[in-house]
C-alpha cells in the first residue's frame, strides 16, 4: 500500500528518460519544477472560499433553525430544492454574469459562484443544529443576549463538531475543484495546481516525471488535511444520528 506512494513521489523527482529506464527505482534523478504560483492561488481560492461558504451557510442555517419567522420552512424548503440543480446547468448563466462584472479570469471567478452558501452544508447543520436545547438560548435572550451575541458564544461552540465536518468537505471540494477553473482561467499566471495536471497531458504524449509533481503537489496537503481531521469528520457525521 505504501510502495505506490512513494513510486509517485519518487517519479516526481526523475526526468522522463529516467522514469521509464529506472522505473522501480525510489529517488533516482533529476527533474525540477517550480509550481509555487499555482499553489498560492489554490490556496487563495482555497481558504477565502472556505471561509465565505462557511459563514454564509452559518447565517442561513442559524435563520431557519433558531431564529422564529413566518417562513422559515418554507425557505429552508427554497435551500434545499437547489442541491436537485447540477452544478454544469449554473456554468453558462455565471460565466455570462461573471463577464459582464468583468471578473472572468480572475481569482474572485472561481470564489464567487460557491461563496455564498452551499445547501449541503446548510442541511447538515440544520439537522445538527435542530438538536439542541432551544431552553439555552431562551435563557441566553432573557438574559439580555442579542442574535449575534447568541449565535457567536453558545450556538457556535455546540456545532462544532458538524462544523469541521463541513469546514473538511468543503476545503477538499474547493482544492480539488477542475471545472469552475478550466471555465473561467485562461491566463495560464490565474490557473490552480489542479489545472496544471491536466496541462501534464497532451493529445499525443503525456510528460509523466511533470504528472506525478503536480500530482504530489495537489495531494498532500489535501491527504495531511484529511488525516489530521478525520476523527471530526466521523464525529460530525454521527453526532445528532441518534436520540436519546
Amino acid at each position: 500500500m505504501i510502495y505506490p506512494l512513494l513510486w509517485l513521489v519518487a517519479s516526481s523527482f526523475k526526468s522522463n528518460d529516467t522514469m521509464f529506464k529506472n522505473t522501480y527505482s525510489l529517488f533516482a534523478s533529476t527533474a525540477g519544477y517550480s509550481f509555487g504560483h499555482f499553489f498560492m492561488n489554490s490556496a487563495i481560492v482555497t481558504v477565502i472560499g472556505v471561509v465565505c461558504t462557511i459563514f454564509f451557510s452559518l447565517l442561513a442555517t442559524y435563520a431557519v433553525s433558531r431564529v422564529k419567522f413566518f417562513g422559515a420552512n418554507f425557505w429552508f424548503g427554497c435551500i434545499i430544492m437547489t442541491m436537485m440543480i447540477p452544478a454544469q446547468v449554473m456554468v453558462v448563466p455565471q460565466y455570462i454574469i461573471l463577464k459582464k462584472l468583468h471578473l472572468n479570469d480572475t481569482l474572485l471567478a472561481m470564489i464567487l459562484p460557491w461563496a455564498f452558501g452551499g445547501a449541503f452544508f446548510v442541511f447538515l447543520i440544520v439537522q445538527y443544529m435542530r438538536g439542541l436545547p432551544y431552553e439555552i438560548i431562551e435563557a441566553a435572550r432573557i438574559d439580555g443576549a442579542g442574535p449575534f451575541r447568541i449565535f457567536w458564544t453558545i450556538v457556535l461552540p455546540l456545532i462544532r463538531p458538524i462544523l469541521t465536518t463541513v469546514i473538511v468537505f468543503q476545503t477538499m471540494g474547493t482544492w480539488n475543484d477542475f471545472m469552475t477553473p478550466s471555465v473561467y482561467i485562461s491566463s495560464t499566471n490565474k490557473q490552480t495546481i489542479v489545472l496544471q495536471v491536466f496541462n501534464a497531458i497532451s493529445p499525443f504524449t503525456t510528460n509523466w516525471p511533470l504528472f506525478m509533481t503536480v500530482t504530489t503537489i495537489a495531494l498532500i496537503p489535501v491527504f495531511v488535511f484529511f488525516i489530521f481531521c478525520q476523527r471530526w469528520i466521523v464525529a460530525g457525521l454521527v453526532a445528532g444520528s441518534v436520540k436519546g
